[in-house]
């Protein structure tokens, strides 16, 4: 696959932003997120207008007006004097089907974005960058880069829902960005935690999908039915796939080192809507508390698929009643929010402990996104320059969910030869 950069250009607010929004300084919790995109693309079987993709963009720019300013790492604020969010145009050599069939190789995707996922945080770096492919057969990606430093997966998805909805014309329930949440936790000029993450192509973290189709989720469901007789619902399909990956996430580290060691888990939970008062679901920032699981060496010995069911559901059912305290007085917040980000992160960083990263995308409704020609027949994340990180996508008929699995080259070894996984992907 050989993608050509057609075009490159700065799209800017279709109206000026005020001067007094013309700083915007970003969350203590914006703060310590790597140096990196959050990405996402998502994959037309048509081709759009490129000048009305433009206007669009154009138009909804003024309400999401940090997008199209520059970051200044320093003051830990973004410069919000209209620069210009990055819009790029671009052809591949093949087809479509040819992706999203029997898929991509690894890191191939990457061309479909308009940036390295590492090439933020410079003055230069736009915070919004987007790449329209166009394939031979006349389909099309969208790709999407937004700095981390402003948002998480949530916001992207807002991001898209509201760009989609302006090109369409959709007069319905207006998607109004919220950019308050630096009064709740201003910025406290946290240093950065280091990902190690290049502003490169990283070659050595490689990403596998693996799909949990509607027949491998009610599998996993019946195994862990006998947990859940006295509830309506049966486990979410985030947690029985959540498990199921950890379970072989332990046996793959246990294969590589000889031995159990000590793990740590961390999964990103959306406080909005959650919190007391509640944060609007249009809120953008990084807007996430953990659910986390820290065992060691000895104890992981004992974990299996339903043990990790049971710890993973009420390790999350107490992460979202803590929301309910974030805003109870600044100590607890700060504790719930800054606090553990900070302590979970090192603790995944100690090469001497398993640290795995697990976030849902599952309900962000990209597959929602209709820019006037279709919604799309496929969504994707792509390499991600982090080990050990998990995304979860929904698929399209949402009824099962696709893992992005990221990891060293090395460990993906031991990873793509566990039985379990092997069954899944062969």
């Amino acid at each position: 696959m050989k993608v050509k950069i057609v075009s490159r250009k700065l799209i800017k607010p279709g109206t000026p932003t005020p001067q007094n929004l013309r700083t915007y300084k970003i969350s203590s919790m914006d703060e310590l997120n790597p140096t990196m995109y959050v990405i996402g693309i998502l994959y037309y079987s048509s081709s759009p207008n490129i000048g009305h993709l433009e206007n669009s963009l154009a138009q909804i720019l003024p309400q999401f007006y940090p997008f199209a300013g520059r970051y200044i790492k320093e003051d830990h604020l973004v410069n919000c004097s209209d620069q210009g969010a990055e819009f790029v145009e671009a052809e591949v050599d093949c087809d479509l089907l040819e992706i999203t069939g029997s898929g991509a190789e690894r890191g191939e995707l990457n061309d479909l974005l308009p940036l390295e996922v590492g090439a933020a945080d410079q003055l230069t770096d736009p915070i919004l960058s987007v790449q329209i492919t166009k394939f031979e057969c006349g389909g099309t990606a969208i790709g999407t880069c937004i700095s981390h430093r402003l948002i998480d997966a949530c916001s992207l998805g807002t991001f898209l829902s509201a760009w989609s909805k302006a090109s369409l014309g959709d007069k319905g329930e207006p998607i109004i960005p919220n950019f308050d949440f630096p009064l709740y936790f201003p910025a406290e000029n946290l240093g950065i935690l280091d990902f190690g993450i290049e502003r490169t192509r990283d070659t050595k973290h490689v990403s596998k999908k693996i799909l949990f189709d509607k027949k491998a989720i009610a599998t996993l469901r019946d195994g862990v039915s006998h947990l859940f007789k006295n509830n309506e619902r049966p486990a979410s399909r985030v947690l029985v796939v959540t498990a199921f990956l950890m379970e072989a996430l332990l046996r793959s580290d246990r294969a590589k080192h000889g031995q159990p060691r000590p793990f740590i888990m961390a999964q990103a939970v959306n406080i909005r809507e959650r919190t007391i008062p509640p944060l609007s679901k249009y809120s953008i920032g990084n807007l996430v508390s953990l659910a986390t699981l820290d065992y060691s060496a000895d104890e992981s010995k004992s974990m299996d698929y339903e043990r990790f069911v049971t710890l993973l559901a009420d390790s999350v059912k107490k992460a979202v009643s803590d929301c309910t305290k974030i805003f109870s007085n600044r100590e607890d917040g700060h504790k719930i929010m800054v606090d553990f980000m900070v302590s979970t992160s090192e603790k995944t960083l100690d090469s001497s402990i398993n640290g795995i990263w697990f976030t849902d995308w599952s309900k962000f409704s990209f597959y929602e996104a209709d820019f006037g020609f279709g919604k799309p027949i496929w969504t994707s994340t792509a390499n991600i320059p982090i080990k050990n990180h998990v995304t979860l996508l929904n698929t399209k008929e949402n009824d099962g969910i696709e893992a992005w699995v990221n990891l060293h080259e090395e460990d993906m070894v031991y990873f793509e030869r566990d039985e379990e996984i092997m069954k899944l992907t062969t």
